[in-house]
């Protein structure tokens, strides 16, 4: 099973190895799509886990033992070609690869498994052809 989940930090333990502990002590395969600790040193983390249903369970226990929080990814960004306008804005902004030029094309492409859901798209697209949509029961 895969999981798209956000983790927040207490600055108390920001430092401790979570994504180490959790590959390393529950056989959890995370692979973080987003992280940033803010000037309060307190850290928030977009991940997906891999994992069978218990060890993810009990990893998930783990990680909320420690003071973090756990929260589900409930919204996903959704590309609606038709409205597209085809400038690119999207493209220059994205993060993590998800909206890219087609070459030579040169036409909008969309990839919702690398969205990380950082919402610039949203801001930088014109013709609004970026929407956010919250999932039901992630």
């Amino acid at each position: 099973m895969k999981r798209k989940l956000v983790l927040r930090f207490p600055a108390a333990v920001v430092e401790y190895p979570f994504i180490y502990t959790l590959a390393k002590e529950y056989n959890i395969v995370a692979n973080i799509l987003k992280a940033d600790i803010n000037p309060r040193k307190e850290g928030r983390m977009v991940v997906e886990l891999s994992a069978d249903e218990k060890s993810y369970q009990r990893g998930v226990d783990f990680l909320q033992s420690r003071g973090v929080i756990v929260l589900p990814l409930e919204q996903q960004i959704v590309w609606v070609e038709d409205r597209c306008t085809q400038c690119g804005a999207c493209t220059v902004i994205c993060p993590s690869g998800a909206l890219w030029m087609q070459r030579p094309e040169m036409t909008v492409a969309f990839d919702g498994e690398k969205c990380v859901v950082c919402e610039h798209c949203l801001k930088a697209c014109p013709a609004r052809a970026v929407e956010a949509r919250y999932l039901s029961g992630v």
